[in-house]
């Protein structure tokens, strides 16, 4: 496997911890106290991330597969 290979992993990673967390927020007590404005973000925000973390894991199984 090539360094950016692994680095590409890695980010995955990272970013899925990343997203467990938002989501698990977005979840809690502080969210529901949050103005709309500041929880449409998050929403988006968290849609992002999800989206990202799907593109990775997409290079990625290029780059394990034979």
């Amino acid at each position: 496997m090539q360094p950016f290979q692994q680095r590409v992993i890695d980010e995955r990673s990272e970013l899925d911890q990343k997203i467990k967390a938002l989501d698990a927020f977005t979840h809690g007590e502080i969210y529901k106290t949050l103005p709309p404005p500041e929880k449409a973000d998050m929403a988006a925000q968290l849609h992002t991330m999800r989206t990202y973390s799907y593109l990775l894991a997409s290079r990625i199984a290029r780059f394990t597969s034979p």
